[in-house]
């Protein structure tokens, strides 16, 4: 008899009696891929549960998890914690020591699991600050740190192994499994509270979606796995009986892309822009016949339509472009992958569309992580793919549009409601439908489409109103612009605060003749580079009414990211960090005082 999966630790006893994988876990240690098969993961996540009872950790209790790469370790520590009825808390690694210290408090953490001296630093520096606090551990070994090594050498003595058996039976459905705190783009973060129904029934509604071949494949993890979207996947994978290995750090995917050569992987819509943006500049340095057919293809695989829908002809010059330019695409990307699930933010179409093309299928999804996290999501098979939607919805969960453009979720995965916070709850929830906060529309056929962020689209001082994120969206496509931020709610008309992609500025700078500047404070002074962006401002513009377009902008010297505070860990800009740190800059645009 197959295990009925309820919670969230049944995925990892359901890949042990369904697929005994030799490789279920892997994660590159000192240079060396290392892996643990299916049984190895209950074992350990076992012998992690015993230890933590002998440390006096009982049903309820608040653990926080950390760590800067995805590891095993966090998997492991995962099902250990939640099937003795603790309650894990993921964190993101990359916020300040002052967030640090409000979640712990917040979420009254008893013990603190991370994974290296830069996280260890951060958390003891907080830890007198946490009365609930008692210890920390690390995965890496760490000069005044406890090793987590200690929790399995308590657990080592199988004497209450009958005590976690008791435990876990008795964990329902419904319990409290995880509390995730939202990084936002503005205020404080909140605790969501998501039940082991709220993401277990996810998993099960996104499965049809993902075309897997169960047990015969491997994924690529390199998103953070704090991250509802991502962790998800992880329970995913495990319930289809496939192998996954860990990326070393964003800045290795490509290196262990070609050593792993997954089937598929998750992406966030700036990597996919990157690795764009980086082939095309391989092209461009090509010279004669072979950078035609490149930009050939390019143009080809720009126009394309699924499902034939360019017709028998244009269908035989793409399988032409594929041989001769987007197969060696494919083999920079490993060789292998067939399907990358992009959400997180918007994706912009013509990426979706040329990837397709080139037979890496995009599927862009949508979700929060209220909605843990999948609301809809396109697949290929049957016709359920269409560019610039974010698909149709899952199974089980309703998408209602309300009266002003909000789109709205009802379904089992919708959150318990944010922890200690039953005002926020309120304001968000009405007759068991979530207010996302974004507003969309659906089309005839049931695709859904995002159209802005509610409370970022603003009206200007002619009452005119704007959304950024289409402007945004638009103006990314060029190479020279990295991230921007349209402005100028209550003012006569809409600007931008832009960050140009200095790598390609002086890539540009370089082959026009222009002077190479190390500073970037100097590079961007320069009234040449100024006209260049100026020209990628107008041509974005022409797809937006005169009222709507960006009039003016501004350059900013740093680079927008997660460590300074100006992105997002899913690297979604953050309006209220970036509007106070270049307030000149706005002032300057609309000549304040």
């Amino acid at each position: 008899m197959s295990i009925k999966i309820t919670r969230l630790f049944d995925f990892a006893y359901y890949q042990l009696d369904k697929y005994k994988l030799e490789k279920a876990f892997i994660t590159k240690y000192d240079g060396k891929w290392e892996s643990i098969s299916s049984q190895e993961f209950i074992n350990r996540a076992n012998t992690v549960s015993r230890g933590l009872l002998k440390l006096g950790v009982k049903p309820g209790d608040k653990i926080a998890v950390l760590s800067s790469t995805n590891r095993t370790e966090w998997n492991i520590l995962d099902v250990a914690v939640m099937q003795i009825g603790a309650i894990n808390i993921p964190m993101y690694p990359t916020i300040s020591k002052e967030d640090y210290e409000y979640i712990f408090n917040h979420a009254e953490v008893n013990l603190c699991f991370l994974s290296d001296t830069e996280l260890f630093v951060k958390a003891n520096d907080v830890k007198m600050n946490v009365p609930s606090l008692k210890e920390i551990y690390s995965f890496d070994k760490i000069e005044g740190c406890k090793n987590w090594e200690e929790v399995f050498e308590l657990g080592s003595d199988t004497a209450n192994q009958n005590e976690v058996d008791r435990l876990k039976d008795a964990v329902k459905s419904t319990d409290l499994a995880t509390i995730i705190y939202t990084s936002g783009t503005t205020g404080k973060p909140k605790g969501v509270m998501l039940s082991h129904n709220n993401v277990v029934s996810n998993v099960l509604d996104s499965y049809p979606r993902l075309p897997l071949a169960t047990g015969a494949m491997s994924v690529l993890s390199f998103l953070p796995v704090c991250h509802i979207f991502e962790r998800m996947l992880h329970y995913l994978y495990v319930y289809a009986g496939i192998s996954v290995y860990f990326a070393e750090a964003i800045d290795k995917v490509a290196d262990n892309l070609k050593e792993v050569k997954p089937s598929l992987m998750s992406v966030v819509p700036r990597l996919l822009e990157k690795v764009y943006d980086s082939i095309i500049n391989k092209g461009t340095d090509l010279t004669g016949i072979k950078k035609m057919l490149f930009f050939w293809a390019v143009d080809l695989g720009l126009q394309y339509e699924p499902y034939g829908q360019n017709g028998w002809w244009y269908e035989r010059k793409l399988a032409l472009a594929n041989k001769l330019i987007f197969s060696k695409w494919r083999e920079a990307l490993g060789g292998n992958l067939t399907t990358m699930v992009s959400g997180s933010a918007p994706l912009q179409p013509r990426l979706a569309r040329i990837f397709t093309a080139a037979k890496m299928n995009i599927m862009e999804g949508y979700g929060l992580t209220e909605t843990s996290p999948v609301v809809s999501v396109n697949m290929y098979e049957d016709k359920n793919l269409r560019f610039g939607t974010v698909g149709k919805p899952i199974a089980n969960v309703e998408v209602k549009i309300a009266e002003d453009g909000e789109i709205l979720i009802k379904g089992p995965n919708v959150m318990m409601g944010y922890y200690k916070d039953p005002e926020k709850t309120a304001e968000v929830m009405t007759e068991g439908f979530f207010h996302t906060g974004d507003k969309g529309e659906i089309d005839a056929d049931g695709f859904l489409k995002i159209t802005g962020r509610k409370k970022e689209i603003f009206k200007t001082s002619g009452g005119k109103y704007v959304v950024p994120a289409l402007l945004e969206n638009q103006m990314k496509q060029s190479r020279f612009i990295e991230q921007i931020l349209v402005i100028g709610e209550g003012q006569k008309m809409p600007a931008a605060i832009v960050q140009p992609n200095f790598e390609f500025l002086r890539e540009w700078a370089k082959r026009k003749g222009e002077p190479v500047l190390e500073s970037n404070v100097d590079l961007i002074k320069n009234p040449r580079i100024i006209k260049r962006i100026q020209k990628e401002i107008n041509r974005g513009n022409k797809n937006f009414a005169k009222w709507e377009t960006i009039k003016l902008f501004e350059l900013t010297p740093d680079v927008w990211g997660i460590d300074n505070g100006l992105l997002t860990p899913t690297m979604k800009p953050k309006r209220t960090e970036i509007l106070a740190k270049y307030k000149d800059l706005y002032n300057k645009i609309y000549e304040l005082s």
